[in-house]
């Protein structure tokens, strides 16, 4: 499926909130949920700030979005690939389509989103992947930290 004009502002709604926790001192991942063409939450890393181990940027916008009956019809956007702990959640909650900004700093679980059914756009977009190369390069501890890399 190609992306709409939609689908690319609701990832630049992720990318705001990516900019707004590296502008928090947090690792700058963003994500926006929208449902049959509604954006419905957005949320960012917020590990740093909260001091929280699994407030990656889909978790938070996930806890955002609130309780839902089901996930027919939600779209997931985020920044970066997602971690196993993020792409676990998607397939627990049966979201299945997702679109990715990134993985070229960070591989993620693509190919176990697919395996599991949901539909995965990968948009490679310049600017998710320089807010996140210039990040790792000036905080590689905290990086390594938020996907638990030990040094």
């Amino acid at each position: 499926m190609a992306l709409s004009i939609f689908d690319l502002e609701c990832l630049h709604v992720a990318l705001q909130e990516a900019r707004k926790s590296y502008e928090e001192g947090g690792v700058p991942v963003g994500s926006a949920m929208s449902y049959q063409e509604h954006l419905i939450a957005s949320g960012h890393n917020q590990r740093v700030q909260q001091d929280d181990p699994i407030a990656h940027g889909e978790m938070d916008c996930i806890r955002r979005a609130g309780r839902r009956p089901h996930y027919n019809g939600v779209t997931l956007y985020t920044t970066l690939s997602p971690c196993m702990m993020c792409s676990g959640t998607i397939v627990q909650f049966g979201i299945k389509r997702v679109v990715i900004g990134e993985n070229r700093n960070f591989e993620g679980n693509i190919d176990f989103l697919r395996r599991n059914g949901v539909e995965v756009e990968l948009v490679n977009d310049p600017e998710c992947i320089e807010l996140m190369d210039h990040f790792i390069r000036e905080q590689p501890h905290l990086w390594n930290e938020d996907i638990a890399v030990t040094e």
